[in-house]
């Protein structure tokens, strides 16, 4: 497959680089990326995704756009109030660019659901805030071999990390299990700044980019901590466990459950 003209001029930034090139803008737009919700986090990633050139899409997300939702959620608009999630960021996506598939999944990601959708794509973005959805989403990725960058934001921080299935650490390395209900704010309550979304949701999809053009040094067996009260990053390193229940050497965890616990406390997991 060559490039046409206008996705010459369309992508010509990046194209210059010699990190991408044609055969690197190649590889995005035959790539697809599951992002799993289309909040403060998956706004900024798809936005950025989509206008890379990444060839499908997929917008996971139940809820509807609320006015609350619009200091962060940057896919969405005062006319989208009341829609859903996922048809407001399809319309915004294709918009910013045409030349892709942009796949609206109005629905919750679930044990139900969770191996048809991941095994789907190359890739999966997690941004979802809860901590049930983001066990489940590591288990699906670990089990079905498929490459997760993870990541979550609260007040004026965040955190961010990749991995690739029992290679790296995973999320249950890191926190081999959820905190107890109540434990930890509720997203209400906690608060976050739009532009920490809008930092660590970029680097999302930048590390996204990376892991689908082959490039750099990914955020594997490192924790990313985004400090933006004083605008300074630090690492947490990490290592995969080898009793982990999922990606270790005896996993226990071969069907995906849901955990039970918190399901809508802040975005960031741990203070280290």
């Amino acid at each position: 497959m060559s490039l046409t003209k206008e996705q010459i001029a369309r992508y010509s930034r990046q194209l210059v680089l010699p990190q991408v090139g044609v055969a690197g803008q190649k590889k995005l737009l035959d790539a697809s990326v599951l992002v799993i919700g289309a909040g403060g986090l998956g706004s900024p990633a798809g936005l950025y995704l989509a206008a890379a050139g990444v060839g499908r899409l997929g917008i996971m997300d139940q809820d509807v756009v609320s006015t609350s939702n619009l200091h962060r959620q940057i896919l969405h608009s005062v006319s989208d109030l009341g829609k859903a999630k996922s048809y407001s960021a399809k319309t915004r996506l294709a918009s910013l660019n045409p030349d892709i598939e942009v796949q609206a999944i109005q629905e919750r990601f679930c044990a139900q659901n969770a191996k048809k959708q991941v095994a789907d794509y190359d890739l999966v973005l997690d941004g979802s805030d809860n901590f049930t959805t983001r066990y489940l989403v590591n288990d699906a990725c670990v089990i079905a071999g498929v490459t997760l960058v993870h990541a979550g934001v609260v007040h004026l921080q965040g955190q961010l990390m990749t991995i690739l299935p029992r290679q790296s650490a995973c999320f249950r390395c890191v926190f081999p299990e959820p905190p107890q209900a109540g434990q930890i704010p509720g997203c209400q309550q906690a608060g976050v700044l739009g532009s920490a979304a809008g930092v660590i949701g970029t680097l999302m999809a930048h590390e996204a980019l990376k892991v689908l053009l082959g490039l750099g040094e990914l955020l594997t067996n490192r924790l990313l901590i985004f400090d933006g009260q004083m605008s300074r990053f630090r690492e947490v390193p990490l290592r995969r466990d080898p009793h982990c229940a999922v990606c270790g050497h005896r996993p226990t965890i071969r069907e995906l459950v849901e955990e039970t616990g918190n399901h809508c406390e802040q975005n960031v997991a741990t203070t280290y």
